[in-house]
């Protein structure tokens, strides 16, 4: 059995690498526990995020018999499990495993739960739909696993990639205080390989958000197509494997929901209104189907900024995920600009900060930042006088003050 995989093993570690390394691998220490899971949308890199992982504990040796690369939904998993594949991998020797598609798999929980308990010298890493639940599944991994959300590509990424940069991620609160001195470094290397800022973020807030994109040689429409093939696979596949009591009708119904809010973005939920439209039984049921794409990363819900913040409140504006997917499955044109820009802002905050929706401005972030967002006309009357407060326009390369360019929030990972 251990000869099938390993010989899969090495053909994936050979595609599947990358020599560009995301912001999660520079970042995060995999070996630090046991058991790590790597979330995300389809498309984003978790599968190179775990070939990486895996090469970097030997040195990038391919044929090293101490990692092993498992695709946990492949037709070669037969009957074997999850379970007997570690057994016998650390009994050879192995020491670092990955499954990768691990939500395809049935009661993946409960057998990387059994895996922990009963190897302690094996690390174990795991990708799978952002939908997963590791507190929620059969078997109850939240004091097992850490679980790492990887999200798309960054402005930043995305230059790096597509031009062989070298640039440097800041925090919120550099940005906010040092925007300027940040911005003119920024930009001067940009210029050092004759580009310019503006048209290079244009063109990410259509085409850049997904690695993928670089692999098919920047052809524009044929990412438009992965993009939209990919989130069908996500609601038809991904959501299915993970909520098993999803009928044909309800697949149907979240794609129609998904598209409701694609063409109304920002939308401020009426679930009396939207069940009508869509010919759903009754509010509970349409609030699952909201909470099933939010869980699988496609949209994102912003909530009234309160001090006593009740989840079971209705959200007061829910966008889609990111740029990419409004140019994709939108019927936006130029005139909405504006919700392109605070998709933009909305997907680039890392998503551990508290972002809400403020009596003055766009954005109240972490309890203390206050954005607004607009064109480089944008003035300050909706902000007032408020304190830590920011106005973010578009279209500038250089801010002053308390005017900070939109593009540069592109540089917080």
């Amino acid at each position: 059995m251990l000869d099938n995989f390993k010989q899969l093993s090495h053909q994936f570690l050979t595609i599947k690498n990358s020599p560009y390394k995301r912001y999660l691998i520079r970042s995060t220490n995999f070996n630090a526990t046991r058991l790590s899971l790597v979330v995300g949308q389809r498309g984003v890199g978790k599968t190179t995020t775990l070939v990486q992982s895996l090469l970097a504990n030997v040195k990038g040796d391919l044929f090293s018999d101490k990692i092993l690369y498992v695709q946990a939904d492949h037709f070669q998993m037969g009957s074997n499990t999850l379970y007997e594949i570690a057994e016998e991998f650390l009994a050879y020797g192995g020491k670092w495993i990955a499954y990768d598609e691990i939500h395809k798999y049935p009661d993946w929980s409960k057998e990387l739960k059994s895996i922990y308990d009963t190897f302690p010298k094996l690390q174990v890493l795991a990708s799978g739909s952002s939908a997963m639940q590791i507190n929620k599944s059969s078997h109850d991994l939240s004091r097992r696993a850490v679980r790492y959300n990887l999200r798309g590509l960054s402005f930043r990424e995305y230059l790096e990639i597509s031009y062989n940069m070298e640039l440097k991620s800041y925090k919120l609160n550099e940005i906010c205080e040092n925007h300027a001195r940040i911005s003119a470094e920024i930009i001067d290397a940009v210029n050092n390989f004759d580009l310019k800022i503006i048209p290079l973020f244009q063109h990410y807030l259509k085409f850049g958000y997904y690695p993928y994109f670089n692999e098919l040689q920047k052809n524009e429409d044929l990412y438009r197509i992965t993009l939209e093939q990919n989130i069908h696979t996500i609601i038809e596949s991904d959501l299915s494997a993970i909520f098993p009591s999803l009928t044909g009708n309800s697949i149907r119904k979240i794609k129609q929901l998904l598209i409701f809010i694609a063409d109304s973005v920002p939308l401020t939920p009426n679930f009396k209104k939207i069940s009508d439209v869509l010919e759903v039984g009754d509010d509970r049921t349409l609030k699952t189907y909201f909470k099933h794409l939010e869980d699988a990363g496609l949209i994102r819900s912003l909530f009234k900024a309160t001090d006593k913040f009740n989840r079971f409140e209705t959200p007061e504006k829910i966008y889609l995920d990111n740029p990419n997917q409004l140019f994709t499955i939108s019927t936006l044109n130029d005139s909405e600009i504006g919700t392109v820009r605070e998709t933009f802002f909305l997907s680039m905050l890392p998503n551990h900060r508290s972002v809400t929706f403020p009596q003055n401005g766009d954005f109240l972030v972490d309890k203390k930042y206050c954005f607004e967002i607009g064109g480089k006309n944008k003035g300050f009357e909706q902000l007032k006088a408020a304190q830590n407060s920011y106005v973010v326009s578009d279209n500038i390369e250089h801010g002053a003050g308390r005017r900070i360019p939109l593009w540069l929030f592109g540089f917080l990972y």
